[in-house]
C-alpha cells in the first residue's frame, strides 16, 4: 500500500451562522467522569463527489456552520465555575475545519488489508487529547481528507460533550443539511433537569487529568464483519440451555451480584476502591438472549482463550448501555450529553471457557436486562458519593471493553452523493482489549466489530476456529 503522506492543505473555524440563545449547559454525573477520555474520532469514507473538491469544502463549510445552529455547545469552550462546577459556555467560539490531501490513497487500496491502516489515524485532528482541554481548545473538529479517488469525513468530538448516541445525532444532522434538508428531521434536547443533573463536584488535579492508559503499547486493529445469518447463528447456539441449570448453578456465584464503580463503570477504578451496588440478578428476565449479547459472549470466549490466562483468573466484560431509554420517565431519545453507563460481568477465566457459549451469553444478558431504573441511579447515587473520573484502560490484563452499538445510524451519513463505504475510527481510547461495534454496511442486522489487541492475542483470535466460523471470509464484499 502507498504511504498515506496526508498533508493539510487549509485549517480555520466555523462558526455557527446564528448566535446562540443557549448560555451555558452545567455537567452532568455522566459527562464528568468522561473529562479524562480523548475525544471521540469517527469517521464515513465516501466515494468521490460529482463535483471538484474546492465546491464540496464550500458546501461542508456552509453545511457545518448551520449545523452548529442547531447544536451550540459544540462551537462553546469549557469553563469551571467558582464552585468547581464545569459548565459548556456557549458563546459561538466555533470548531476546527481542516482540510487535507492523501491523493496517493486509493478506497481499495485502504479496505483490503485485513488490519486497519494506519492511515485513517491522520484523517483526523486532535489526536491524543483529553476531553479537560475543552476549557482551551475547541470542542469538535471536522476534517476533510481527498484521496485519489474518494474522500473521508472525520469527525472529532470532546467525548464530556456528547456520547455515541449524540455523536452521531449531530453527523447525521450535519449530512442531511449538506444533501440540501432545509428542516432537520430531529432537534436535540438540551435540557439539564434530568437525574444526572447533580451538585456533586468532581475535583481535578493540578493541571488537569492524565489519561488511565499508556496509548504506547503495540496493538492491532482490525474489522471482523458477520452477516446476518452468521449471528442467528450465534444466537441460536447461545440460546441453547435450560436457564434453570445456570440459575441453579449461580444460587451462591459471587458473580450474580455486580460490583459497580462509582460512575456505575465496572470493577476497578482509579484509587483501587470498589463501591459495591447490589444489583442482584433477577430470575424472571425476559428468556431471549439478543443478537449482540451472543456475538459478545463468543468474542469473550474467543478473546479470553487467545490471552491463554489461568483458569482462577477473573475476567470482566465491561458493556456500554444507552441509559436514556432505561430511566422512568425515559429522556428524550435525542437528549444532548452523556447517558451512558458501564455493565461489568464477571466470571473466572475455567467457567466461562469449559462451559457452552449459553454460559457467558446469560451472563451478559442478565446484566444488560437488570439495569433498569433502579440501577441507573444507585450508580449515580455511588459516584455522587465518591465523584471520580472514568478509568479507561485494561489494568488486569483481563478486561474487555466494548464501546459504540451496531444501532448507531453510522450508514445514514448521505452528504448528496451516496451512503458511505464504510465507517473508521481515529487512534483515540484505544488499548489492548477495546473493542467498538458498527452497524455492518449491508444492514439488515450484519454487525462490524473493530477488535483492538495485543499482537499475540489478535494472532490467537484469528486462529480460534470457534470465533473465525462466523467471520465473513470476503470483507471486500461487505464495502462496495
Amino acid at each position: 500500500m502507498p504511504s498515506a503522506s496526508t498533508t493539510i492543505v487549509s485549517k480555520c473555524t466555523i462558526c455557527p451562522n446564528q448566535k446562540s440563545t443557549l448560555k451555558s449547559l452545567k455537567f452532568s454525573v455522566s459527562d464528568l467522569p468522561m473529562l479524562s477520555c480523548q475525544y471521540i474520532q469517527k469517521g464515513v469514507l465516501l466515494s468521490r463527489p460529482p463535483y471538484s473538491i474546492d465546491n464540496l469544502i464550500t458546501l461542508l463549510k456552509h453545511s457545518l456552520s448551520i449545523t452548529l445552529t442547531h447544536f451550540p455547545p459544540l462551537a462553546g469552550r469549557l469553563i469551571t465555575d467558582p464552585n468547581g462546577h464545569v459548565h459548556i459556555l456557549c458563546n459561538d467560539a466555533g470548531v476546527e475545519f481542516v482540510q487535507a490531501k492523501a491523493g496517493r490513497l486509493f478506497i481499495d487500496n485502504i479496505l483490503s488489508p485485513l488490519d486497519v491502516p494506519d492511515c485513517f489515524k491522520e484523517f483526523f485532528t486532535f489526536d491524543n487529547t483529553l476531553s479537560y482541554s475543552g476549557h482551551f481548545k475547541p470542542l469538535a473538529a471536522v476534517q476533510v481528507t481527498e484521496l485519489a479517488d474518494g474522500v473521508f469525513i472525520g469527525c472529532t468530538v470532546n467525548h464530556a460533550v456528547t456520547d455515541g448516541t449524540s455523536f452521531w445525532h449531530f453527523f447525521n444532522t450535519f449530512a442531511e443539511i449538506c444533501k440540501g434538508a432545509k428542516k432537520i428531521s430531529n432537534s436535540p434536547d438540551f435540557s439539564r433537569t434530568t437525574v444526572f443533573n447533580s451538585p456533586a463536584v468532581l475535583k481535578f488535579p493540578s493541571g488537569g487529568p492524565k489519561a488511565t492508559f499508556s496509548g504506547d503499547e503495540p496493538l492491532r486493529e482490525r474489522i471482523f464483519h458477520f452477516s446476518r445469518e452468521a449471528i442467528q447463528k450465534l444466537k441460536s447456539r447461545a440460546n441453547e440451555h435450560d436457564p434453570s441449570e445456570i440459575l441453579g448453578k449461580q444460587a451462591n456465584d459471587s458473580w450474580k451480584v455486580v460490583n459497580l464503580d462509582t460512575n456505575g463503570n465496572g470493577n476497578g477504578n482509579c484509587n483501587g476502591k470498589v463501591n459495591p451496588v447490589n444489583t442482584t440478578l433477577k430470575t424472571n428476565t425476559a428468556a431471549q438472549i439478543s443478537s449482540f449479547q451472543s456475538l459478545s459472549a463468543q468474542l469473550w470466549r474467543s478473546v479470553t482463550r487467545a490471552r491463554k490466562l489461568p483458569n482462577s483468573r477473573t475476567t470482566t466484560f465491561r458493556m456500554a448501555v444507552n441509559c436514556r431509554h432505561r430511566l422512568e420517565p425515559k429522556l428524550d431519545p435525542y437528549y444532548f450529553g452523556n447517558a451512558i453507563q458501564s455493565i461489568p460481568t464477571v466470571a473466572s477465566v475455567g467457567e466461562l471457557l469449559s462451559r457452552e457459549l449459553s454460559y457467558g451469553a446469560e451472563l451478559l444478558h442478565r446484566n444488560v436486562v437488570a439495569h433498569g431504573d433502579g440501577t441507573v441511579r444507585k450508580g449515580i447515587a455511588a459516584w455522587e458519593d465518591e465523584p471520580r473520573l472514568f478509568p479507561l484502560g485494561n489494568f488486569d490484563g483481563a478486561s474487555i471493553t466494548m464501546g459504540s452499538s451496531p444501532r448507531f445510524p453510522m450508514y445514514d451519513n448521505d452528504f448528496g452523493w451516496g451512503l458511505p463505504l464504510a465507517v473508521r475510527s481515529g487512534r483515540a481510547n484505544k488499548f489492548d482489549g477495546k473493542i467498538s461495534a458498527f452497524p455492518g454496511r449491508e444492514g439488515n442486522g450484519s454487525v462490524d466489530l473493530e477488535v483492538v489487541l495485543a499482537p499475540e492475542t489478535m494472532d490467537g483470535l484469528e486462529s480460534d476456529g470457534e470465533f473465525m466460523q462466523y467471520v465473513s471470509a470476503n470483507m471486500r464484499a461487505t464495502t462496495h
